[in-house]
């Protein structure tokens, strides 16, 4: 029955993983489904590793998780691309954070605290993407002053008739 239970763990992260990497596939970013399955898949089985397997009094499964978000960091840092002044990537390796997480729930066995997150995260990237495009937009027009200084006229004097040559 243990096995099985711990199957299922593994098994909830790798498709709520999955479900996060959809919409990165869809909007075709670095990391897709297969990626952030992954990431999900592994997070459950160092958690599972480190609160089932690795027994004795010693056992500290938040030492594991801890560990986890230290090397999805890394793994989030070579996503990162900069293109001249832009800086790419950086949406999809915070996905492949919040897909670590969501798996390291599923590992240790909170499914609704798990499937919760992956909705979260799937709503994120779809909801806010348009209102990240609106307001990019917005910034980059030209801005007008919101107080117009007055432009003070020049009072030429009058206008004098050059000598004529004759």
């Amino acid at each position: 029955m243990q096995t099985f239970v711990t199957f299922l763990h593994v098994f909830a992260a790798a498709v709520l993983g999955a479900v996060i990497g959809l919409e990165r596939q869809w909007r075709a970013s670095i990391a897709g489904i297969r990626t952030n399955s992954l990431v999900a898949t592994g997070s459950a089985m160092f958690v599972l590793l480190g609160s089932v397997a690795l027994g004795g009094p010693t056992r500290d499964p938040t030492r594991v998780a801890a560990q986890i978000v230290s090397g999805i960091g890394f793994l989030g840092a070579g996503v990162i691309l900069r293109d001249g002044l832009k800086i790419r990537g950086l949406n999809t390796a915070a996905t492949l954070w919040c897909a670590a997480a969501v798996g390291a729930l599923a590992g240790t066995g909170q499914f609704g605290l798990a499937l919760a997150g992956a909705g979260v995260v799937v709503a994120t990237n779809l909801v806010l993407r348009p209102v990240g495009q609106i307001v990019g937009r917005a910034s980059e027009r030209p801005r007008r002053p919101l107080i117009r200084k007055r432009r003070r006229q020049r009072v030429l004097p009058p206008a004098q008739t050059p000598p004529s040559r004759s």
